[in-house]
């Protein structure tokens, strides 16, 4: 039996976990049980926490639908969450072949369903599950996955006990910026090591030579009653480049404007948002949007001021956000939420993050799996020919 759409559905797995899907905007009482979920699960994962998905809701929310097992229906007082993944219904191959397709939109490049960190087998075997339990497309198409740490060895090794397929497309990979475990020597040397001497002096003329009309001064924007006017001046700042000029900044869509600023309303009281600019005599020369989830830092934006392109004010940013986080003991990566071979990231950053597209056969199995593989494979084709991307 298939979930209409705006209605909730609640089952129970083989295994014996509650498993429900609902939509987004029927999701409000269990909010507290999903950000203590984003707060402790196995891999940190900014877009599907609680308050970064709310905030999106208005902006790229039409259609979603909330996907979570639990210990007990997740309404009730006490409910804890195991796992929870923001999805859709879609028919991506123009034929009657439905999928479940993980949430994305233009902020919201990574894929890994959160999972409670001391429960996340029995938290991904539910969610694999819930498809049979809730009547439900058999298929989960799961993009921008990680193929490597945690989640990515506990599916690797969950659907080879289950039997279960998944075959991936577009594998990628794109700048990240890893010194968990490192020593504080380590930290302190780390631009030493990925950046090459060359590159470090190229960027040390162009400072003096930007520095030369002015005092140029590198400012992290944390406090709340300062974000609000960060914010504005970045997207001022991108509107009056070459996004400004195709339509495709932030500025040109009000939609988006109002998502940033609930970002920062509900973010920055904690403390996990930063607007890092370069600023001479007041004025912006670069700017750059991050959040903070319990060790990771999301490098989600960056503009600058085309007039001063020949000083690379965009690198001489990248590169004092750097030495920053080096110098944050809280922070253990940094992912760029960049394309792949970005080199105004992988010019300092010396990780990649590797990632991929899975489709996935739910519990039960999938008689139509191979076909839908077949036609992903297609259009995943037909997408490098045309734009070199997905789709």
């Amino acid at each position: 039996m298939r979930t209409a759409s705006g209605q909730s559905r609640t089952g129970r797995t083989p295994d014996g976990v509650i498993v429900s899907i609902r939509p987004l905007d029927q999701a409000v009482p269990m909010l507290g049980a999903w950000r203590d979920l984003g707060h402790a699960a196995l891999v940190e994962n900014l877009f599907f926490e609680a308050d970064f998905a709310m905030s999106a809701a208005r902006a790229f929310g039409a259609g979603i639908r909330i996907v979570t097992v639990s210990d007990r229906p997740p309404d009730e007082p006490g409910a804890r969450l195991l796992a929870l993944w923001p999805c859709r219904i879609v028919h991506r191959w123009g034929v009657p072949l439905p999928a479940l397709m993980g949430w994305t939109h233009g902020f919201s490049i990574f894929g890994a369903p959160l999972l409670a960190r001391d429960e996340a087998e029995r938290g991904l075997k539910g969610l694999l599950d819930a498809p049979r339990a809730l009547g439900l497309p058999r298929r989960l198409l799961m993009p921008y996955l990680p193929l490597d740490g945690p989640f990515a060895a506990l599916l690797d090794r969950t659907l080879s006990e289950t039997r279960q397929r998944r075959t991936d497309f577009w594998s990628h990979e794109r700048g990240f910026l890893d010194v968990s475990g490192n020593e504080a020597s380590a930290r302190k040397n780390y631009l030493d090591v990925n950046v090459s001497p060359r590159k470090a002096a190229q960027l040390a003329r162009f400072f003096r030579r930007m520095s030369a009309g002015g005092v140029v001064e590198h400012e992290i924007v944390r406090d709340p009653r300062a974000l609000t006017e960060a914010l504005a001046d970045y997207v001022t700042l991108e509107t009056a480049g070459w996004k400004g000029r195709a339509g495709t900044a932030v500025g040109r869509r009000p939609a988006e404007v109002g998502f940033l600023n609930g970002l920062i309303a509900s973010y920055g009281e904690r403390g996990c948002v930063r607007i890092d600019r370069l600023r001479r005599d007041g004025r912006s020369l670069a700017s750059s949007l991050a959040l903070e989830t319990a060790s990771t830092l999301w490098f989600l934006k960056i503009s600058y001021d085309e007039a001063e392109a020949k000083n690379s004010p965009g690198a001489q940013l990248v590169e004092r956000v750097t030495r920053s986080l080096l110098a944050d003991n809280r922070i253990e990566t940094a992912d760029s939420c960049a394309p792949p071979n970005f080199p105004l990231i992988e010019t300092f950053w010396g990780e990649r993050r590797r990632l991929a597209h899975g489709l996935i056969e739910a519990g039960g199995g999938d008689r139509l799996f191979r076909l839908a593989a077949s036609l992903e494979g297609l259009r995943a084709q037909a997408s490098r020919l045309r734009t070199g991307g997905p789709a």
